[in-house]
């Protein structure tokens, strides 16, 4: 079984088409879901009678905060996961389950430590974030609930991966589908029949990821996981904690900066525009969400098929990996952006009916997605490499764009010539133009003449 499992999984033989397209499709079924679960609180909000577009604002400018405890989920998850399969793999299960004991017990405590501090500053910080008095107690109601399931969060996020490091794909699939069916059937019985509105929503979501959570736990303690999750194992040792933090700090540094520039747009947009624009910008990133899940599962997808023939040193079909991922995600994106271009009052309806919205969402939208194939060389750029082991350009170049391009260009452009909040969804679209081409063109520089037969393999850097 063992030998049938290998050469199913031997990369280097059969199309390269194939076998990143047998990766996509669960890949990207999975990240649907994952996305629903994200924008379906978004949906029904939008729909609430009398206050759907303040509702709205509101669940936005908790974004940033969302994004904070995702990337310590991330940070433990996809830092413990990794070390667990090397360390299973030398045959050392004993030292896995500490490693996986140990990332479950941060991630308590930092759960705990971001309920707690949240709770304390969440005033501060959403006024920050570009809350109003009109918006603030409905970001209020919702952030104080989703705080208080923080832990949940943590480990529905975070411990997935640790299901998934052992094989079971399936399993980690149903994490994630249950949370987000019980929040698809709870957000409407909360939100509209007990009239709860944003506070229902935040339930919902709380009592989604404590289900996910329940099942992970249930999971690795039960009989069929192979990584047993044991009180024993979660004594925190220094080194298997710093080794952890190391491993996933390229995941929590994308996800920070993530929250950065949605932190930095929705206060300037406050600032220039007042909620009507802070709602835009919340329904243009949901969109965006949606938009980008298809691109994003086949260029996630390439990445093992690419590591594989790296590591085999079949450096053609790397070449003919990056060649079809690049040329998916350019033709992609370019009809994405005709398509929000062309029909942009469609995506926003649904999430809102407003026609105030509506009317100053469609040239923010057709601003913002402007060029949104540039995007595309970002996604191919950063995919190969962290597939062949280059993950500190993947991160530099997240941070280039989002922090050194896109941060000083929403603070400037709309003090040029009165652009106002046009020129603030305009940073999205030169950061695309200067960001993705820099990423695509470094990645063509450093890592194609090492692709010639006879080179040893890429280093480090």
């Amino acid at each position: 079984m063992a030998s049938e499992t290998q050469q199913k999984n031997d990369f280097s033989k059969g199309s390269i088409v194939g076998n990143i397209m047998s990766l996509a499709v669960p890949m990207t079924l999975a990240q649907l879901i994952n996305v629903l679960y994200n924008i379906v609180d978004r949906i029904y909000i939008g729909r609430i009678p009398d206050h759907a577009t303040l509702s709205l604002t509101g669940l936005g400018l908790c974004l940033p905060i969302i994004s904070m405890v995702m990337a310590f989920a991330n940070l433990f998850g996809m830092g413990g996961a990794p070390l667990c399969s090397i360390e299973r793999g030398r045959g050392r299960q004993d030292e896995a389950e500490k490693i996986m004991g140990n990332s479950f017990c941060l991630m308590l405590i930092f759960g705990t430590l971001l309920t707690v501090l949240g709770l304390l500053f969440k005033r501060p910080m959403l006024y920050l974030f570009g809350a109003s008095d009109q918006t603030f107690p409905y970001a209020d109601s919702y952030v104080s609930i989703y705080l208080l399931g923080s832990v949940f969060v943590m480990i529905g996020l975070g411990m997935n991966s640790f299901i998934n490091s052992q094989g079971f794909g399936k399993v980690g699939m149903m994490t994630v589908l249950l949370g987000a069916a019980a929040n698809i059937a709870l957000d409407p019985v909360f939100i509209f029949t007990l009239n709860m509105g944003v506070r229902g929503a935040a339930l919902a979501t709380v009592i989604s990821q404590g289900l996910s959570a329940a099942w992970i736990f249930l999971f690795l303690t039960g009989p069929k996981t192979i990584l047993k999750l044991k009180k024993t194992c979660m004594k925190l040792e220094k080194k298997r904690v710093k080794d952890i933090v190391a491993l996933g700090l390229s995941g929590f540094t994308m996800s920070i900066t993530n929250s950065l520039v949605q932190i930095m747009y929705n206060a300037t947009l406050q600032t220039y525009g007042g909620d009507l624009y802070v709602g835009v910008m919340t329904v243009i990133n949901s969109v965006r969400e949606v938009v980008s899940m298809p691109v994003q599962g086949v260029t996630n997808s390439a990445q093992p098929v690419m590591g594989y023939n790296y590591g085999a040193g079949e450096y053609r079909r790397v070449k003919q990996a990056i060649a079809f991922t690049s040329v998916v995600a350019i033709v992609y994106t370019a009809a994405v952006w005709m398509l929000v271009h062309g029909f942009p009052e469609f995506f926003i309806r649904i999430f809102n009916q407003d026609t105030d919205l509506i009317a100053a969402g469609i040239p923010s939208m057709q601003i913002y997605y402007f060029g949104f194939f540039f995007m595309s060389l970002q996604f191919s750029g950063q995919a190969v490499f962290v597939a062949l082991g280059k993950a500190k350009y993947a991160v530099f170049f997240s941070i280039f764009r989002k922090v050194i391009i896109v941060m000083p260009l929403i603070w400037l452009l709309p003090r040029l010539g009165g652009l106002g909040t046009r020129g603030i969804f305009a940073a999205e679209p030169v950061s695309n133009l200067m960001g993705g081409t820099a990423c695509f063109v470094v990645m063509l520089v450093t890592i194609l003449p090492e692709l010639k037969d006879g080179r040893k393999p890429l280093k480090e850097v």
